[in-house]
């Protein structure tokens, strides 16, 4: 069932923010106030001074994620600029402290020309705050500035980079389409994908599934097949064209086995559907309006397996089951990116958690009296506590093996270390 909120239940909630700085140290005593500023922290400047990696051990740096946007496109809301996205951005920040138990803080940057991201201000303006921070969780930035952001200060800056609404969706629809190939019995390598959409979302996805090794990946947008005759296509657009003279999201969709929609409310008809392959997959998760309501899948395909972005159906496809995590697991070896890997290893943790058993509490969480891996469970929940091990494991685990995490730990002691931490 949805929740259903109020006006007024939902601004008193936020009246007066939702975040703060809270203290990790003591502060009770004048040998305190000494050692906490002056003159006891000269000796710590010193020591960054002559050791610049000592950052990391005497900053909070080693724990701290910017959540930084210029309001270009907030979700469900578009471009309404820097100071009104604040609200999403402090909620963000709540999301990564109550998860992975990461400090975060909203960045809100009003730098736009002539309505869009300016490039340069944006990048230049974060490169210059990054000694504060140990990641940066780039938010609601409108494609196609939004690549070219993210490309660049991963480049430039050491420090991991990661547009949820670029990679988010694609990180947990990853991890649903696999589930999906073991309930149906397919192989990743052999179905055949039509994403609906070819904003920063479904490129983002299209990009991770082609290095899950899934080949037949046919991406539409407004205007119909992203393919190889069309010249109206961004470079972005075109990395994924087809070559074929189908033109239509009715079209291609016939044999399909899964539909990924990250578009507009009701693009995909019961027609579309019954012209899918056996036991189609259709993750439809436009919000607050899926691209096809789950009932309306089953009315025509019993042997459907759906998904949505809204927390009222089965198998939600939530960002929150991915970003904390995998910034946990990067932060935690000092990696100075999140790579491919590392996405492929969040997308395997989270499809192989959601088939061990449901623990009570995660029952009760949801009033559920049970939960078992299958067609209507095939990804976890977000408040599984056990997400705080397995993905930022796994994310860790895969910075070692590719070479970009600066600190080599012990992957045992750290995954003890993470089940006491949850």
């Amino acid at each position: 069932m949805a929740i259903k909120l109020t006006k007024e239940e939902i601004l008193k909630y936020h009246l007066g923010g939702k975040i703060e700085v809270s203290l990790l140290k003591r502060l009770s005593t004048d040998r305190d106030l000494s050692i906490a500023y002056t003159p006891g922290v000269a000796q710590v400047c010193r020591e960054i001074m002559n050791q610049p990696d000592c950052i990391w051990d005497y900053t909070s740096k080693n724990n701290s994620v910017a959540v930084a946007t210029d309001g270009t496109a907030v979700l469900g809301l578009g471009n309404i600029g820097a100071e009104a996205s604040i609200p999403v951005m402090e909620g963000k920040c709540v999301l990564f402290r109550t998860f992975a138990k990461i400090n975060a803080w909203p960045i809100c940057l009003n730098f736009r020309k002539n309505g869009r991201s300016d490039i340069e201000k944006f990048v230049e303006h974060l490169k210059a705050e990054a000694s504060l921070y140990g990641g940066i969780n780039l938010e609601d930035i409108a494609a196609d500035e939004c690549f070219e952001i993210e490309n660049r200060l991963d480049e430039e800056l050491g420090i991991p980079v990661f547009h949820d609404d670029q990679w988010g969706t694609a990180v947990i629809s990853l991890a649903a389409v696999i589930n999906y190939c073991e309930v149906t019995d397919k192989k990743l390598d052999e179905i055949k994908i039509v994403i609906n959409g070819a904003g920063a979302a479904g490129i983002r996805i299209a990009d991770l599934y082609k290095d899950a090794g899934i080949k037949d990946i046919v991406l539409c947008d407004s205007k119909g097949v992203l393919s190889k005759f069309r010249n109206d296509l961004n470079f972005q657009k075109q990395r994924h064209s087809v070559n074929t003279n189908k033109k239509t999201l009715g079209e291609v969709i016939k044999g399909a086995d899964v539909f990924v929609g990250v578009s507009v409310k009701g693009v995909l008809t019961k027609e579309m559907v019954q012209s899918m392959n056996k036991s189609p997959g259709i993750f439809a998760m436009a919000n607050p309006d899926p691209e096809i309501l789950p009932e309306e899948v089953k009315e025509v395909r019993k042997d459907a397996i759906v998904g949505t972005g809204r927390s009222d159906y089965p198998n939600q496809i939530n960002n929150v089951l991915g970003f904390p995590f995998i910034f946990r697991g990067a932060l935690d070896v000092r990696a100075d990116t999140i790579n491919l890997k590392m996405k492929r290893a969040a997308s395997r943790a989270l499809a192989d958690l959601a088939k061990k058993k449901v623990p009570e509490y995660v029952l009760k969480a949801y009033s559920l009296d049970r939960l078992e891996f299958g067609k209507d469970y095939l990804i976890p929940k977000p408040f599984d506590k056990r997400l705080l091990v397995e993905v930022p494991y796994a994310v860790a685990a895969a910075a070692i093996e590719t070479g970009v995490a600066k600190l080599k730990i012990n992957l045992d002691e750290y995954k003890k270390h993470l089940k006491k931490a949850r």
